[in-house]
């Protein structure tokens, strides 16, 4: 690609030389150490590093143009000023791929809870009824029927660019997180469907405030194509506050919620159904995962999927053949008629949510293992612990990501937190996988012991039992016992 192609939807101030214009550009990359000759680096003030303290090595390496954001420097080769080097990375990197969102139907699902559940059931549906999907999310990144493991929620923008140019699907469901619409890395994508899910604290520890973090999330409604359509949970405070916004700025959307105003009304939703109402017909539609938070994913999903073309019927059957998703409410039936829960749920109402369906479904006593992470949302923890002393009847504070945070200082919290906030039902095991086999252990049939934070996720650091996440350490638990079980009756 010529230099000045590249640069033909990109507001820049200053004008390129002819000699310039002709450049071929080979690449871009905000990396100095992957640069290559040809390429086009964009210097990022990041969080730890400065990448404008890297424009020396990736001239030596072969850029043929730096952007960034320092005034006018003399170089050997064209510098080019911006406001903003995240944004105007994502928009190069949207120019060089061809611009890729604007032939593919793109779907984006944000919020604080939900965005895994519903964007899977989403392409689920969708995939069931004739279309091909690629998915983009905190499990993984599914492309061409190919899956990676997600790094972050929204992958960069250049990742995520490359990946829509590669993907040959018909259709890209996406999770957009806060962070992904902050840091710019969706800059020149265009959604034809977005959805709200809802908003509750989290992630304070990036976003001054709720306000803050609410706005974050509404930048995606404003990234529609012409024609696209948005899909809000208005029973959820902040998804009201959307819904008004979009009104003010006339972008079609579609609520739904108890409200009669609501264009899918919600007449009646338990645990596993919900009878919703639009203007031209009733429908009872099921969850095919327990919970009323599920419930509001499920409509959310069938929603979507009707605004689509997918008829109800359609939608219906697929939903009931959807194999759920790892690390969110994923149960296991021991052989000791305990049940365990592995689930994702890392704020204190998503927390709410899992303990409740365990109530629901009649569990004699709930043991809750969970943990806080190193360096994350702090503000919130008390909430979380408050919640599960409330709901379970025994809870079991442990060790989640350390990230920088030492071993010792980490308990030393947890044993504060403990001693602050703590109502005598809970205890600490710093360990986790010894945490959740003593949880277990101790608990009889009918009893439930769930274990929330981690999900599908890898563990960062080492435990006792030589397991790799919690899914893998109920497993070797479960293993373990049938092996004993069997030594004990050959005895």
């Amino acid at each position: 690609m010529k230099l000045h192609q590249l640069l033909d939807d990109i507001p820049i101030s200053e004008q390129l030389s002819e000699q310039y214009k002709e450049l071929q550009v080979k690449g871009i990359t905000d990396n100095s150490s992957e640069v290559k000759e040809g390429d086009v680096f964009v210097a990022v003030p990041g969080y730890q590093v400065d990448g404008h303290h890297f424009i020396e090595e990736a001239i030596n390496k072969g850029a043929v143009l730096v952007v960034g954001e320092m005034e006018s420097i003399h170089l050997p080769v064209p510098y080019i000023r911006t406001d903003n080097s995240r944004r105007t990375l994502g928009r190069l990197a949207s120019a060089y791929y061809d611009n890729p969102s604007r032939n593919k139907l793109v779907i984006g699902v944000t919020g604080t809870n939900g965005k895994t559940t519903t964007t899977h059931m989403i392409k689920h549906v969708l995939e069931e009824n004739g279309y091909s999907c690629s998915l983009f999310g905190t499990i993984d990144y599914i492309v061409n029927g190919e899956a990676v493991p997600g790094i972050q929620t929204t992958p960069g923008a250049l990742t995520l660019q490359k990946l829509l140019y590669e993907s040959e699907d018909e259709v890209v469901v996406m999770e957009v997180s806060s962070h992904g619409l902050e840091q710019y890395r969706l800059e020149g994508i265009l959604f034809d469907v977005t959805v709200f899910t809802n908003l509750f604290q989290d992630h304070l520890d990036y976003h001054s405030s709720m306000e803050e973090y609410f706005n974050a999330k509404a930048r995606l409604f404003s990234m529609m194509k012409e024609g696209g359509r948005a899909v809000i949970n208005t029973d959820d405070d902040w998804g009201y506050k959307l819904h008004e916004l979009l009104e003010t700025e006339e972008i079609t959307h579609y609520n739904l919620g108890r409200e009669e105003a609501c264009d899918f009304v919600i007449n009646t939703i338990d645990n596993t159904s919900a009878v919703i109402k639009s203007s031209f017909e009733e429908k009872t539609v099921f969850t095919p995962i327990y919970g009323i938070h599920n419930m509001y994913n499920t409509i959310q999903a069938y929603m979507t999927a009707n605004l689509l073309g997918c008829t109800p019927d359609q939608i219906q059957v697929s939903l009931d053949s959807f194999p759920g998703v790892r690390g969110r409410f994923e149960t296991y039936a021991l052989e000791s008629g305990v049940t365990a829960v592995i689930d994702y749920a890392h704020t204190a109402d998503s927390i709410e949510y899992v303990l409740q369906a365990a109530k629901n479904q009649g569990a004699k006593s709930i043991t809750h293992v969970f943990g806080f992470r190193g360096n994350r949302d702090e503000s919130k923890r008390k909430a979380i612990l408050d919640t599960s002393a409330a709901m379970s009847d025994v809870y079991i504070l442990t060790l989640d990501d350390l990230n920088s945070i030492s071993y010792e200082d980490m308990v030393e919290t947890l044993k504060s937190l403990q001693t602050n906030y703590g109502n005598g039902k809970g205890r600490i095991i710093p360990d986790r996988t010894l945490a959740i086999q003593e949880a277990i252990a101790e608990s009889r049939r009918g009893d439930w012991v769930i274990i929330t934070g981690k999900g599908h996720e890898s563990y960062q650091q080492r435990f006792q039992l030589s397991a790799v996440s919690d899914e893998d350490t109920v497993e070797r638990i479960q293993s373990e016992r049938k092996s004993f079980e069997t030594r004990e009756s050959l005895l």
